[in-house]
């Protein structure tokens, strides 16, 4: 059931209230009127959750935000020079950067037209640019419905004038990303409109700065990103092949990566973003060409200690291994030990036991040989390992489960000894606890040998009988 929500005005005057009515002090009058509203059930995720004030620069008794004196006070420097421009637009990114509310509250009183036209204002001064782009991605963070036709075109204009300059296409990248993400429309139209080109051209550019590495990737990653409920179907995929075949995106993204050895942040991006285009056969196969496996091999090797960083590349293996030959290749690099070995340094990582348990998954599919590799390396005991870890994850139940099932479909000697582990009592707690496992859970029971109630129900309707 969806909460109830209030509007900002609401809430002040309730606050206010508070304090005029029954003496209240700001601190005391804010704590009531927030217990008052949410012992109602209202959502006060978009709510501001503070005393508004009256600015120094105010001759009147007016009591505001100060996200909206900035606001106000950025609107009436609009006709000045560009140069003057700056601290205002910095001033109001940081009452934005405070926290969602903040920045809802400032797009309902129209601050999006305001910020467009202080980055059109900017011009070629580059310090007014750099923070109009600042305060327009801060503004969108969250509210990619803002970004309008406008704004797209101004950004596109903005990374093709000033693609050299790393500064303003870092700054120009984050507010793309901003408006991509969970917004189909604006993915496509940016796409249409030349993304793709710029972002994979922003990476080779400066494939020696972190920052714009790590934040081009990131923005190319939402490009294929399937993230916005109001559309059924997105070009999440036609997005991935596009950077890939058309953009080179798998050369420039690994040539980064060798550019970056150390930098574990940046290296984690890059992962994930390998793990976003892994989306056909050959594209696997080049990710391995280009040496993509070697460099992830050597960074999990180097880094078991890095929990985040661990969980990109275990995701990345698991997106490349969907190619039977790589399968291979990641086994006989010794990825198998690896895996099983980073699955057991973060035992209480959800996702780290999930991504791992995933990626032994795919290793084991169709490949009795990898199965054997995997028994041996402790890769069954592990899993069971995660699932009595993690009872509660679904994700980590149902990964297991796959893998057990994968490991015994063509090998039915490994059966046993995984039954011993304790298997069964595993995954039937797992199928009792978890209906979204029932399907797995109950494969991994027959093919284990294990007694499996499939039970019918009748629903009423033709061809309705499931199990």
């Amino acid at each position: 059931m969806a909460k109830r929500r209030i509007t900002q005005d609401t809430f002040d005057a309730v606050v206010r209230e508070n304090i005029e009515e029954f003496d209240m002090d700001d601190g005391e009058a804010l704590r009531e009127a927030i217990e008052q509203f949410e012992s109602q059930g209202v959502d006060l995720s978009n709510i501001v959750k503070a005393v508004p004030k009256a600015s120094s620069e105010e001759t009147t008794d007016e009591q505001t935000h100060k996200v909206l004196q900035a606001l106000e006070s950025l609107r009436g420097e609009l006709g000045s020079s560009p140069a003057s421009l700056g601290e205002g637009l910095k001033l109001f990114t940081e009452q934005c950067s405070l926290g969602f509310a903040q920045r809802y509250l400032a797009a309902q009183k129209d601050a999006y037209p305001t910020i467009l036209s202080c980055c059109q204002r900017a011009g070629v001064n580059k310090e007014a640019l750099s923070a109009a782009l600042a305060a327009m991605s801060m503004l969108t963070d969250g509210q990619p419905d803002l970004l309008d036709a406008e704004g797209r075109g101004f950004l596109i204009g903005t990374l093709r004038a000033h693609l050299e300059d790393p500064d303003l296409t870092c700054q120009a990248v984050r507010a793309v990303r901003h408006g991509c993400l969970k917004h189909e429309q604006n993915r496509q139209d940016l796409v249409k409109a030349g993304a793709l080109a710029l972002l994979t051209g922003a990476v080779a550019c400066h494939a020696l700065r972190p920052d714009v590495v790590k934040e081009a990737c990131a923005t190319l990653r939402v490009m294929t990103f399937d993230d916005d409920v109001r559309v059924p179907f997105g070009h999440a995929h036609e997005h991935a092949k596009m950077i890939v075949l058309e953009h080179n995106g798998l050369k420039i993204i690994i040539d980064a990566a060798k550019a970056h050895p150390g930098n574990l942040s940046v290296l984690s991006e890059l992962c994930a973003t390998l793990s976003r285009l892994a989306v056909r056969n050959e594209f696997c196969q080049d990710i391995v060409d280009l040496g993509g496996l070697k460099f992830m091999m050597t960074l999990l090797a180097d880094s078991l200690d890095c929990q985040d960083l661990v969980k990109q590349v275990l995701s990345a293996l698991r997106a490349i291994a969907g190619n039977d030959d790589v399968k291979d290749a990641i086994v006989s690099a010794g990825g198998t030990e690896l895996i099983v070995m980073a699955i057991n340094r973060h035992m209480g990582n959800a996702q780290v036991c999930e991504q791992g348990c995933a990626a032994l998954c795919v290793l084991a599919l169709r490949k009795p040989n990898n199965c054997k590799v995997i028994m041996e390396s402790g890769g069954a005991m592990t899993a069971l390992q995660a699932m009595k870890a993690h009872q509660a994850e679904v994700s980590v139940q149902k990964q297991s489960c796959m893998l057990l099932r994968n490991l015994v479909a063509r090998t039915r000697d490994f059966s046993q000894p995984i039954l011993d582990m304790g298997a069964e009592a595993l995954i039937g707690q797992a199928l009792a606890t978890h209906r979204d496992c029932g399907d797995v859970a109950r494969a991994a029971l027959r093919d284990l040998g294990c007694q499996v109630e499939l039970r019918e129900l009748w629903t009423g309707k033709k061809g309705s009988l499931t199990h």
